[in-house]
């Protein structure tokens, strides 16, 4: 496995305090955005440019991964337009949470700097979509118009770093609106809520499991041993992810969870066994006869899955689970692998189309229903 140094903007000091599961749903945020308005974007910049061979695609080391394992995130814009004459447009997606007197667009990003001259010059081949969250409100702006305009400052919100802070009433001269928006900004709550609650099984798992932290007396012991039973393989995998530990012949453990699953597996197991293949898969290289079996478990647990799922929204695979608990398995198991589906897609591009396995276009797109699951947890 190959890692492009370029594509590395920041390094693991990123993470900070994070777990590993922790960053990569703060992470997977600004994506949740970036893939539902990308079809809206596309269909806008037909009608503006008159033009319906334009094409809007994720661009740069984040269009397969939203994540990246030592952490930080890449320097590429967001969106690359095709079919523009023979140009290749650039755009980079800003939004802000709430409607503000001042729009900060990052200095480093507008303008490229050059030795003994004070002013950025604006970069070329790229724009600016600025909205603002849950409104119709939208603007297209150049790097040309926010140097122009922009006032030079330090902003907080960035990290101390240089930014064009944009007025209120400077970028509303530019904006435009789109009511299609406001039911796209619809679904990304939908979504962020779903992050949310499903991440609230890490907390679970947590809380249930730190007492045997405590416990853990010989590391050497617990890296060589195989468990037997899948409560205590997933047991012994949050030791060692907790505890920054490998097992030994981690491949061989990868392969061997996947064993605990057949049909009759509940989401309570589901969600024990994709949470070890997650935390193994990613300590490790694999062959390309181990990534076969396991991009085969993934798309057979995805298909599993959909036959779980109840007319309410909810998903049911154990009666003696409550329907809340189970959905939020299900969707935790989703979440990571459709992590694991993009992760795969990034370090083993060619092994991955050689097995037919497909980007994720919008995150969460295996849950089906989605405002049913979404009502369901929320009505509860």
């Amino acid at each position: 496995m190959k890692f492009d140094s370029k594509t590395i903007y920041a390094q693991s000091s990123d993470i900070k305090s994070r777990t590993y599961l922790e960053y990569r749903r703060d992470m997977k945020k600004k994506p949740i955005a970036e893939l539902e308005i990308k079809g809206w974007f596309e269909k806008l910049l037909r009608i503006e440019y008159k033009n319906n061979n334009i094409i809007v695609k994720k661009y740069g080391g984040d269009r397969f991964l939203w994540f990246l394992r030592g952490g930080g995130v890449t320097q590429d814009p967001d969106y690359v337009v095709r079919g523009l004459n023979n140009d290749e447009l650039f755009f980079e997606l800003q939004y802000a949470n709430e409607e503000m007197d001042y729009y900060d667009f990052k200095r480093s990003k507008v303008g490229t700097k050059k030795r003994g001259v004070a002013k950025r010059e604006p970069k070329e081949n790229l724009k600016f979509l600025y909205l603002v969250r849950g409104s119709p409100k939208y603007a297209i702006l150049s790097p040309a118009w926010i140097i122009k305009h922009g006032i030079e400052k330090v902003a907080a919100a960035w990290g101390s770093r240089e930014v064009y802070a944009i007025s209120k009433e400077d970028l509303l001269s530019q904006q435009k609106e789109d009511k299609e928006l406001e039911k796209i900004w619809q679904i990304v709550k939908t979504k962020n809520y779903l992050l949310e609650f499903q991440h609230q099984k890490v907390e679970k798992i947590k809380e249930e499991l730190s007492y045997l932290l405590q416990q853990v007396i010989d590391e050497e012991k617990i890296v060589q041993i195989i468990p037997k039973s899948l409560e205590s393989f997933f047991r012994i995998c949050f030791i060692l992810d907790s505890i920054g530990k490998i097992p030994k012949n981690a491949n061989l453990w990868l392969i061997y969870v996947l064993h605990f699953f057949n049909e009759k597996t509940t989401s309570e197991e589901l969600t024990k066994i994709i949470y070890s293949v997650d935390f193994l898969y990613a300590k490790t290289s694999l062959t390309q006869s181990e990534l076969k079996t396991v991009v085969d478990f993934i798309k057979q647990i995805l298909l599993n899955i959909k036959n779980f799922q109840q007319n309410n929204g909810s998903y049911k695979t154990d009666k003696n689970l409550s329907p809340i608990e189970e959905t939020r398995n299900i969707i935790f198991c989703i979440n990571l692998l459709e992590d694991l589906i993009q992760d795969i897609l990034y370090y083993y591009p060619e092994e991955s189309q050689n097995f037919g396995l497909k980007p994720i276009e919008k995150i969460f797109e295996n849950v089906d229903n989605i405002e049913k699951v979404y009502n369901f947890i929320t009505s509860n």
